[in-house]
Order: structure tokens, then C-alpha cells, then sequence
């Protein structure tokens, strides 16, 4: 528990930090002109899930890295196959981020909002395509048990991207965003690949794309993005569910929101910790262990962001919100938004288990099922229960999760260590 502990607290900081970086933009943003915080809240609709989805894909090297932590040269062929992998999940976010001032009109966004983004689109989309071209150096630098130079690539960029948005956004606008984050994003990912190559002992270079082992690594990585995606998507339809229930009930999810977001870092941070132990786990007893003790910590890491929120109260959301009436919503929906956060949690390190099994196709098929009865759910939830009917609805939702993830864990890290059959009727070990 202890190392599963070191490795998560770096993981837990590194995500902090950017979350920091982003609260900065979006108060320097809303400071500046209402129209500009518009603007970059239609692009951060499309920009967090593409992100999130390059992200996710990246996390699916993790299984495939983490057998080499004692020898990790010999990753260097698996990472050239990343790169080219990542590069293609990169190209496809940046298109969809191009897309976005398109689809805004389409939509019937105000022209002046769309007309706000100016080149902020291409900007953004050059910066996926940089975080695409390191390859998941993060998610390497794990799987190798090197999470503490996870840390610096994240401090670089939240540094940069607050100072650099707050000095370039009064003259420039939404440019200045654009500049100031792809600057940032270049920066973590010269932080990132120095950090690598230190880890690997030798240089990376260049190699051509071996399309069979590419993929072997999309099969669990593409999956999980979906997984995102599904994630994402659902959770936009409830935020739209939301918004019909009136003014304080939607300012209420909102902050609702961002609240489970902040308490989802530490089990989040764990999940990714455990990956690796599960991936080199040598038996089916191993792998269940590891899982069983990341999902102890994150419901201790959530729980223990529970207790803070709690503590602080009123006092804590009279940072958020001005307005009395929607800490009231806020405060008497709080009970189901935390038993959600747990179960949260729980499914998610049991997902990151599936990933580590390279079973991030099973994932896919859970969260379709539960995210599926959600969103079905959703629009018809909140005009008869509103806010607090949603909550409940996502709560179940998430129990849901941690029933299929859990079994679905179980009965795959059961062939974890077990014997191989091949053609001849022999068996050979195997993982």
C-alpha cells in the first residue's frame, strides 16, 4: 500500500496543478469580457473530451510498458509504436477541435461568440497534436515506476500557462489563451521527453510503424478513449438535463460538478498508480491485490475530500458562488454528489484494472450499458426530481458501474498467470 501511496501522491500533485492552470485562464478569462469567456467555453465543450479522449488512448500503453521496469531499453521498440499511434488519436482531436467554430454555428451559437474564437481553434489544435507526439511520456514514465517525473512536466505548464495567460490575454484576447497554452503544452513535453529518455538510459529514435504491434496497442487503447468519450458525452446530456430544471438548479450542477471533479483527483491518481503493479501482477491473486488496495485508497483519498468539503461548508462555497439560493441547492444535494464520488472512484480503478489486463474492450461495453440507461434516464429524471433526482440517477448509475467493472475484473484477472492452450494440446505460461 505504501509504494502503490508514493506512487499516486506525484500523480495526485500533477494533476492538482493543471486543474490549477485552468481555474487561472478561466478567471483571468472571465475578468476580461464576458462574450471572451463564452467563446472559450464552447471551445473547452469540444477541447476537454478530445484532450481527454488523446489522453486516454495514451493510458492504454500502460500494460504493455510496465513488464520492462526492470529493463527499460527494452520498452524503446513499444514506444516507437506508440508514437505513431498517438500521432494518428492526436490528428483526429485536432480536426475535431478545427471543427469547433462550425459546429458552434450550426448550433446556433451567437455569431459574435463564434466570432470571438478568432484563431484560438488553430492554436488549440496545435497543441494536441505536440501532447499527441510525446507518446504518452507520462503514462511510460509510470508503467517504468518513474511517477515522481510525472510532476515536473505538469508544474512547467500549469507555471507557464497561468503566467503567460494572465500577462497576453488584455491585449490579445482568446489569442492570447491559444498562445499561452501551446506554448506551455511545448514546454511540458520538452520537460517530459528529457525526463524519458533520462528513464529509458538512451535516446528514442526513430523506427518504422510495425502496423501488427500498433494494433495490439489500439485494441486497448482505442477502447478507452471511447470509454472517455461515452463518459463525456452522457455527462453532457445530464448538464442539458439540468439546464431545464431553472437558473439555480443549473448554477448548482454546475459547481456540483466541478466539486466532484476536484474529489475524483486522488481516486483517479491511484487508479493510474495501480496500473502497472496490476499489469506485472504474476498470478491472479496478485492482480486482485493490487486492485483491491488501489480501490482502499481512492475511497480514502474521495472520502477524505468529502470530509474537507464538508468541514469548510458555506464557508468553502462562498468561494463559488455569491448567490444564497444556490449554495442552499448545493449544500442539500451534497449527500448523493459525494455517494456518487465514491462509487465513482471504486469503477474507476476497476476500469484502469480492466486496462491493465488489456480487457479495456469489456470496459467500453460496461460504460455503454450504464452510461446508456443514464442518458435514457436523464431528461425525464430531472423534469420530475430535478437536481437532486440527477444526482441520484448518476449515483445509481456508478453503483451500476462497480458491479460490472468489479465482475468483469474478477472474472478476467482469473487468466492472469494461467497456462496457455495452443493448437498442439500443450500449454506454456503465460500471462
Amino acid at each position: 500500500m505504501i509504494a502503490l501511496l508514493r506512487s499516486a501522491v506525484p500523480l495526485f500533485l500533477a494533476m492538482a496543478t493543471g486543474t490549477i492552470g485552468s481555474l487561472v485562464v478561466t478567471s483571468v478569462l472571465g475578468r476580461h469580457d464576458t462574450v471572451t469567456l463564452a467563446a472559450f467555453a464552447v471551445m473547452t465543450a469540444v477541447l476537454n473530451p478530445a484532450s481527454a479522449a488523446v489522453q486516454a488512448a495514451l493510458r492504454g500503453l500502460g500494460p504493455f510498458v510496465a513488464p520492462y521496469r526492470d529493463d527499460p531499453a527494452g520498452a524503446v521498440p513499444i514506444i516507437r509504436d506508440a508514437r505513431w499511434l498517438s500521432l494518428v488519436t492526436g490528428l483526429l482531436g485536432a480536426l475535431a477541435v478545427l471543427a469547433v467554430p462550425l459546429f458552434a454555428g450550426a448550433a446556433g451559437v451567437p455569431g459574435e461568440v463564434v466570432r470571438e474564437l478568432g484563431a484560438l481553434p488553430y492554436f488549440l489544435a496545435a497543441y494536441l497534436l505536440v501532447f499527441a507526439s510525446t507518446g504518452g511520456t507520462s503514462t511510460i514514465l509510470v508503467a517504468l515506476g518513474r511517477s515522481r517525473k510525472v510532476l515536473w512536466p505538469s508544474l512547467a505548464s500549469a507555471l507557464l500557462l497561468s503566467v503567460l495567460t494572465a500577462v497576453l490575454v488584455p491585449p490579445l484576447g482568446l489569442t492570447g489563451v491559444g498562445v499561452a497554452w501551446l506554448v506551455a503544452g511545448a514546454t511540458a513535453a520538452a520537460v517530459a521527453s528529457l525526463s524519458l529518455r533520462r528513464g529509458l538510459g538512451r535516446p528514442i529514435g526513430q523506427g518504422r510503424p510495425r502496423i501488427g504491434e500498433m494494433v495490439n496497442l489500439a485494441k486497448v487503447s482505442i477502447p478507452l478513449a471511447g470509454t472517455v468519450l461515452i463518459k463525456f458525452g452522457v455527462l453532457g446530456v445530464v448538464t442539458f438535463a439540468a439546464s431545464t430544471t431553472g437558473a439555480r438548479d443549473t448554477a448548482a450542477h454546475a459547481l456540483l460538478t466541478t466539486l466532484a471533479g476536484i474529489i475524483m483527483l486522488a481516486s483517479m491518481s491511484v487508479a493510474q498508480a495501480a496500473l502497472p503493479e496490476v499489469a506485472r501482477a504474476p498470478d491472479a491473486a496478485g492482480a486482485r491485490r493490487a486492485n483491491r488496495t488501489a480501490a482502499v485508497l481512492a475511497v480514502l483519498g474521495t472520502l477524505a475530500g468529502a470530509g474537507l468539503l464538508a468541514g469548510f461548508g458555506e464557508w468553502a462555497l462562498r468561494l463559488f458562488s455569491d448567490d444564497a439560493g444556490v449554495r442552499e441547492r448545493v449544500l442539500m444535494v451534497l449527500p448523493l454528489m459525494l455517494v456518487s464520488s465514491v462509487a465513482d472512484a471504486v469503477q474507476a480503478v476497476q476500469g484502469f484494472g480492466l486496462t491493465a489486463l488489456k480487457r479495456s474492450g469489456a470496459s467500453l461495453l460496461y460504460f455503454a450499458v450504464g452510461y446508456g440507461l443514464l442518458v435514457v434516464a436523464a431528461v425525464p429524471v430531472a423534469r420530475t426530481w430535478g437536481i437532486t433526482g440527477l444526482w441520484a440517477a448518476m449515483a445509481v448509475a456508478n453503483v451500476l458501474l462497480v458491479v460490472l467493472q468489479g465482475t468483469g475484473f474478477h472474472r478476467h484477472s482469473a487468466r492472469v498467470g494461467a497456462p496457455v492452450r495452443v493448437s498442439t494440446g500443450t500449454a506454456t505460461g503465460g500471462a
